[in-house]
């Protein structure tokens, strides 16, 4: 009689077992049906390649998920607590919460092109109304509930009949075959590039394909240890609307770009005759650059997009609309730069409109800054009106200055730097010094009707520390931005302004371009008052929001730390989620869904 009843224990929960496989396998179908919202997000496959893997990806995926949901939260109960009723209620709330909690992944990763996490929740929890509209949010998951119940009972009362089909090994074999087969074929996508592939990499929540470089490191192989950022979303509309202007001016322009320009060094001291062009000009003086990188930073000012469209794919073969356009309204473009910040630039057609002129390789920074200078000198008389030209100096990157060059006295930094900063201070000041005095040279003699743009490409921290170097601190970022406009007087404008801003000034107020400046730029002319109270600064690894009293810094994993004005870390402070909501939906705004 014992043995009877241990029978019948364990047939009931043989049995619930076999119901709570159907049901995992029932519930990974609806994960299918509901993750497809991530494809109208991250853009349908282009080629039966990519649909094949896809489908195979998708299928493996989802039913790998829905047999852990199964595995944790209802296997134990089904030994535990061996009744039907209890289990089927049970198990249709657990599928319930899941499903509802995929479905708000798919709406948060179409607004903020990122999956749940609790960084992520948390911003999405400020941005609730906004993601949660009408009456949806109650309807759906009372459906779902119906939609649970209804299949938990209809299979309770089906599951001998399915088992003695035997279709269930059946299914595990081809499910087992997709999860295996997409991860085989993803290391040779990685392995071999394959976009098509490789697109859909963070499509996926809690996805974690096999790559090429994991594959190789465990079975002792050297790889590249490089992140790889793909843009998975292949449809950016850039500009959103095709361009019309009304040129009815075009005067000549050069700007003249310096790497490692800090604003607070601008001063009669260190670059008099900058100083003096300042005061008799437009000076901005809270001025931040894109970026804290060459690429960045001169990405920002090119193209006036964030750089978390940095390595979008159609911008690796799209030179900047702001080149396009000066070409198209028949401006000579050239370009004088040493070869260095040619090597590994991104997007590759940044300079694609330009005719190209490059100092030489072997020769110091500051001999070739002028000879740049000296090849400008030279193509300039040559040119037929109008003409743009973009000089870029790199001497103060590596506190640089030719030989016998005497410069400036040595001073005290007006913050304490230890012995060996001093000493970089004051070398950055005689390279800043040196440049200055070959601007004296080069811009008198231009034509009085040149509008003449200089700005930094990024600041400098006096720092042996690699990772000081490349922070997102004030010092790294904060450049000047000055800017000879023929007719306009002298103006101090002291509202926040980035390199973000130059596109939309130029194609307005230069070209006579009438689109709204939202078709293709993200930042606010410079000539206008800053409608949002923070600047976007950084690229798609890390970035950094500018505010008056507070900078935040985010990392792709969705690290943070806040910092005061001074950049000293606050501790206690926390994230001011609108402003990351503006910026997440300014890094998917020129996306098509």
């Amino acid at each position: 009689m014992v043995e009877r009843q241990k029978q019948l224990v364990r047939d009931k929960v043989s049995r619930l077992v076999n119901w709570g496989h159907w049901f995992a396998f029932f519930n990974g179908i609806l994960a299918m049906i509901i993750g497809s919202r991530y494809i109208e997000t991250v853009g349908s496959p282009e080629s039966l390649l990519g649909w094949g893997y896809l489908a195979i990806s998708t299928i493996g995926h989802f039913s790998f998920l829905a047999f852990i949901v199964y595995l944790v939260l209802l296997f134990p109960i089904s030994l535990l607590l061996p009744y039907s009723k209890i289990l089927r209620g049970y198990a249709a709330i657990v599928a319930t919460l899941s499903l509802c909690a995929l479905l708000y992944d798919t709406i948060i990763f179409d607004d903020y092109g990122l999956h749940l996490s609790p960084f992520v929740f948390d911003l999405a929890w400020a941005d609730l109304h906004a993601l949660l509209k009408g009456t949806s949010y109650i309807v759906t998951p009372l459906a779902i509930l119906a939609i649970e119940l209804t299949a938990a009972n209809y299979l309770w009362k089906r599951v001998d009949k399915i088992q003695k089909r035997h279709v269930g090994p059946k299914i595990v074999a081809i499910v087992g075959l997709c999860f295996v087969s997409s991860h085989l074929i993803h290391i040779w996508a990685d392995a071999t590039d394959v976009t098509q592939i490789t697109r859909y990499d963070q499509a996926y929540p809690l996805s974690y394909p096999a790559t090429a470089r994991t594959f190789m490191a465990r079975h002792g192989i050297d790889s590249d240890n490089q992140d790889r950022n793909l843009n998975f979303d292949t449809k950016l509309q850039y500009p959103a609307q095709a361009l019309q202007c009304d040129v009815t001016s075009t005067p000549n322009i050069l700007m003249i770009t310096i790497d490692s320009l800090r604003a607070d060094l601008v001063d009669a001291a260190t670059m008099p005759f900058l100083s003096q062009y300042a005061a008799n000009n437009l000076d901005f003086t809270q001025h931040y650059a894109g970026g804290d990188q060459f690429s960045s930073s001169m990405f920002s000012l090119l193209y006036g997009l964030q750089g978390s469209y940095l390595d979008a794919v159609e911008l690796q073969n799209m030179s900047p609309l702001l080149t396009q356009s000066f070409r198209h309204a028949g401006y000579h473009l050239g370009l004088f730069i040493s070869p260095n910040n040619m090597q590994g630039l991104t997007p590759a057609a940044m300079f694609n409109d330009f005719t190209v002129h490059l100092s030489g390789d072997d020769i110091s920074e500051a001999a070739a800054d002028k000879q740049a200078i000296a090849q400008f000198t030279q193509w300039r008389p040559s040119q037929t009106p109008p003409w743009f030209a973009l000089l870029d100096l790199t001497a103060p990157q590596s506190y640089d200055t030719p030989i016998g060059f005497l410069g400036v006295e040595t001073v005290k930094p007006p913050k304490p730097l230890k012995a060996a900063e001093r000493v970089l201070f004051n070398q950055y000041r005689q390279s800043l010094n040196f440049i200055d005095s070959q601007l004296a040279e080069i811009i008198p003699q231009l034509p009085a009707d040149t509008m003449v743009i200089i700005t930094g490409i990024t600041g400098k921290v006096f720092s042996f520390n690699q990772a000081n170097n490349h922070d997102l601190s004030p010092e790294n970022v904060r450049v000047p931005m000055i800017i000879h406009w023929p007719g306009k007087g002298p103006q101090k404008i002291n509202d926040m302004t980035s390199h973000h801003g130059l596109v939309n000034t130029l194609l307005q107020d230069v070209l006579g371009c009438e689109q709204a400046t939202s078709q293709y730029t993200a930042g606010r002319k410079l000539l206008s008052p800053n409608e949002d109270p923070w600047i976007y600064i950084g690229d798609n690894r890390i970035f950094a929001i500018y505010q008056p009293a507070e900078i935040t810094v985010i990392d792709r994993h969705g690290q943070y730390s806040i910092y005061d004005k001074d950049y000293q870390q606050q501790l206690n402070k926390k994230l001011s989620a609108p402003e990351l909501i503006q910026v997440m939906r300014e890094g998917r705004r020129l996306y098509k869904h």
